[in-house]
């Protein structure tokens, strides 16, 4: 593995964060296939992923890519506080027109239908006790691209929980985006991985914490929800005995498909995987450690299984991209991907303006 993180590191990981989309999303029909074990069997009909090509009509990216896009196209302007939020937020509604066959989640559709860029805090969105989907997770992970110092944190925080509230206003929501941009920008810096979910309960969420107590936007709503997140990230820490940072990481004695669709809904919020902005990121983050530097067990954990798989998937793959680059990707899963010239131009321009 490379020292540090270099143009094709960045490179691969915008470009595999719409591959793991595609794949996890299979047009629909494996985001909705409740059952690990059949997107499996099905996987090795199509020949496994070696024999996969994805490409248009048969393996569009969804609403996650879309949107990851709207986000990673607006920090690559290079602007900066309230005006980089009304940036982003006038291309979410931009993507919002991009969503025929897609599938963006209920949360996603109202938020953006309530947002007013230009206007005078027209990137807020009310408090919306329901906001605890993955749509902000999901899109988030470019943050960290463009915010990957370990001294560029309080920014990071501060435009993934902006960003997430414009759809996901509920701390179990927005959270996930600060834990998708915190992972990548982990992935940057090489910090071990066993120590990011550590990182992220005693370093990130109390930034996010006084963040918002000082915008004083929905401070107390936000305060009466806030102890979910935490104390699953906390309970899964536990589970996976890492809660100090450091392995070696306790595994089931049997982990395959079915094992894990059962471990995942144990993660969910209502036992759908993935779904929430706590799970997807901690499905994603399980499938990193369990995988190293083989994609196609990557894939087997993070996109191939029975609750949201895209979105899991997307995040898990565009941090293994940074790691690993396109090391072992067959070129079949990346070469024609649908708007793979606006992801590595992204990727191009954040590497740009972080360097």
């Amino acid at each position: 593995m490379d020292r540090s993180a270099t143009l094709e590191h960045y490179k691969a990981a915008m470009l595999l964060s719409g591959v793991g989309d595609a794949l996890g999303y299979r047009n629909q029909l494996w985001e909705y296939n409740e059952s690990g074990p059949n997107i499996h069997k099905e996987l090795q009909e199509l020949g496994g992923l070696k024999n996969i090509k994805v490409e248009l009509p048969d393996w569009p990216v969804s609403d996650d890519t879309v949107l990851h896009l709207a986000t990673a196209e607006g920090l690559a302007t290079g602007k900066g506080g309230e005006e980089l939020l009304h940036e982003v937020a006038a291309r979410y509604v931009e993507g919002m027109k991009d969503m025929e066959g897609r599938k963006p989640g209920p949360s996603s559709i109202l938020g953006v239908s309530q947002l007013k860029p230009g206007e005078e805090g027209g990137f807020r969105v009310a408090y919306n006790t329901e906001g605890t989907g993955c749509g902000a997770a999901m899109r988030s992970m470019c943050i960290g691209l463009r915010y990957p110092k370990p001294d560029q944190i309080l920014s990071l925080v501060a435009v993934a929980v902006e960003t997430g509230r414009m759809t996901h206003p509920h701390p179990t929501g927005f959270l996930g985006a600060v834990a998708s941009a915190l992972f990548t920008s982990y992935a940057v810096q090489r910090r071990p991985i066993t120590t990011w979910g550590l990182g992220l309960i005693n370093e990130a969420c109390p930034i996010a914490r006084n963040f918002i107590q000082g915008r004083g936007f929905a401070v107390e709503e936000t305060e009466r929800d806030w102890g979910y997140f935490c104390d699953k990230w906390q309970w899964y820490l536990d589970l996976r005995g890492i809660s100090h940072g450091v392995g070696p990481v306790t595994w089931p004695p049997s982990y395959g498909a079915a094992e894990r669709d059962e471990a995942y809904k144990s993660f969910s919020l209502s036992g759908w995987a993935g779904r929430s902005g706590h799970d997807a990121p901690m499905i994603a983050y399980d499938a990193l450690l369990g995988a190293g530097s083989d994609w196609e067990e990557l894939m087997g954990r993070a996109g191939f299984h029975g609750g949201d798989s895209d979105s899991t998937a997307v995040i898990a793959c565009c941090c293994w991209g940074l790691l690993h680059g396109l090391q072992g990707v067959p070129e079949g899963n990346f070469s024609n991907l649908e708007y793979r010239d606006r992801l590595e131009l992204c990727a191009e321009q954040l590497y740009t303006l972080t360097h």
